[in-house]
């Protein structure tokens, strides 16, 4: 969690503890190595963790951050290897056979690695998988598998109870016992993982394969300088790419090409969709579009000499099955996802958005516009037992002058843009609360934030509003009025 050899007392740095949630209590999940020195532990809960270190740091442990991170260091690993695995949730295990003597040996390649790692480790080594994680978890100095202690096997609680109640401390101590008795007494699971961790069972572990990119080429024996010419070869190599995603179910999200020129010159062509496709003729009718607004279109000089296809955006593609109810409602939700993918050829990719729904409680946050092409194709939430939204949403809402009969009431009158409108109709409160959890001290009396009470109104020309009250007569002295949206 800490750079090796970055933080220390003399910089002033504090102990740091990264903080989750386990059932009702705030325990740590992480600590480094200030903490550690403090007597911290991850395991240990927020409020003694405190009580020992009051001066200690904390931060919310992201899982998925760390996992990703994870990742990321295991491709660096390739570099000593290519049998990487991963060792959940915070080690990888490395079969260097055959590969120490190209990096000096064990030690130096394990100094190298911790060094490419640019965090603090600890590792160890191992005859096998087994043996090398209960040496890098439990293990000291001393690499003698039989001096580790039985917490090593890593079997659950009342296994290890069981085993110190009868005086077996080390996998020596065990080892030395029948593994029938071993069986009867402690389980079947105890003498998995003591053959596994002696070496007298296999250990496997599952590398992660590279994974392979999906690209096609074509070199020609003489350069070609027609359109139509570079079309087809493009077309044929799209075919090979969409066989490949095929083989993965996978579709292509992003499509990039690459003509190489005889003089040296390179052109390209990208193009990114909504959602993941393989039609070979929907991307070609999508590159065609794109070559149409390129203010330099191919230029083809003395001819090109290659044509490289790439996809470096792909994603998981579900087959789906060809139904005879709601066919017009697909190929209408297909319409719109080709539309999109046109309009972004032609404008650009960010400069076409839609809405998509966010799990806010105000209703300016309750969506948000993102890139098409970005946006995640999720329902929009059920709004059965809600009141209606306006259609335009003003962001931030506009301050209005209200007249109201009695202080907590609707409005009776109210001046927006210099014009005054007599309230009609009106209904409501519909209360929404702040969002007081995304506050500093929103959990504090008085920190929660204020709150809303919205209105349905409608004037003497019929148009309907929707504002709200900010504030709650009684109780803050400034209250305002706000006008929020228009209905249709």
């Amino acid at each position: 969690m800490a750079t090796a050899g970055e933080r220390s007392p003399e910089d002033g740095a504090q102990p740091l503890a990264l903080v989750a949630r386990v059932g009702n209590a705030l325990r740590l999940a992480a600590v480094d190595g200030l903490a550690a020195g403090q007597g911290l532990s991850s395991g240990m809960t927020l409020a003694d963790a405190r009580a020992r270190c009051p001066t200690l740091t904390t931060r919310p442990a992201d899982p998925v951050a760390d996992a990703d991170a994870l990742d990321r260091l295991l491709e660096k690993m390739r570099h000593f290897t290519p049998m990487v695995a991963l060792d959940a949730p915070d080690g990888l295990v490395l079969d260097i056979s055959g590969c120490t003597h190209l990096f000096g040996g064990q030690r130096a390649l394990a100094r190298q690695a911790r060094a490419m790692a640019g965090h603090a480790s600890r590792h160890g080594f191992g005859p096998n998988a087994m043996a090398a994680r209960a040496m890098a978890r439990h293990g000291g100095r001393s690499n003698d598998v039989q001096a580790l202690p039985v917490a090593a096997l890593e079997l659950d609680d009342g296994a290890l109870a069981a085993l110190r109640r009868a005086g077996l401390r080390s996998i020596g101590d065990l080892a030395r016992r029948p593994m029938g008795m071993i069986a009867a007494r402690f389980g079947e699971q105890a003498v998995t993982r003591l053959r596994q961790i002696l070496g007298e069972a296999p250990s496997p572990i599952t590398p992660r394969r590279p994974v392979v990119a999906i690209r096609a080429e074509a070199r020609f024996p003489e350069p070609i300088a027609r359109t139509e010419d570079v079309m087809d070869v493009i077309e044929d190599l799209l075919g090979q790419a969409v066989r490949q995603m095929e083989a993965r179910k996978l579709g292509g999200r992003r499509f990039v090409i690459r003509l190489l020129r005889s003089d040296g010159a390179r052109q390209g062509l990208a193009i990114e969709t909504g959602q993941p496709v393989r039609d070979p003729s929907a991307i070609l009718r999508l590159l065609h579009e794109r070559i149409d607004t390129m203010a330099d279109p191919l230029d083809p000089g003395f001819g090109f000499d290659a044509v490289l296809l790439a996809v470096p955006r792909v994603e998981p593609m579900v087959e789906r099955q060809q139904v005879m109810e709601g066919e017009e409602a697909q190929a209408r939700e297909d319409g719109i996802v080709a539309l999109i993918d046109r309009l972004g050829i032609r404008l650009g990719p960010d400069n076409v958005r839609r809405l998509q729904p966010c799990d806010r409680h105000l209703p300016e946050g309750a969506q948000q516009l993102v890139p098409a092409t970005q946006a995640q194709s999720r329902p929009w939430p059920a709004t059965v037992d809600r009141a209606p939204r306006p259609l335009l949403l003003f962001d931030p809402p506009q301050p209005v002058s209200v007249i109201a009969g009695v202080p907590d009431g609707p409005p009776q009158r109210f001046r927006w843009r210099d014009r005054l409108h007599e309230v009609r109709l009106a209904e409501g409160p519909e209360r929404i609360a702040a969002e007081w959890w995304r506050r500093r001290d929103g959990h504090q009396p008085g920190g929660a934030g204020r709150t809303r009470d919205y209105y349905r109104i409608e004037d003497g020309d019929g148009r309907r509003y929707w504002m709200f009250r900010y504030g709650l007569f009684g109780e803050e002295a400034d209250i305002g009025w706000y006008l929020h949206g228009l209905f249709a």
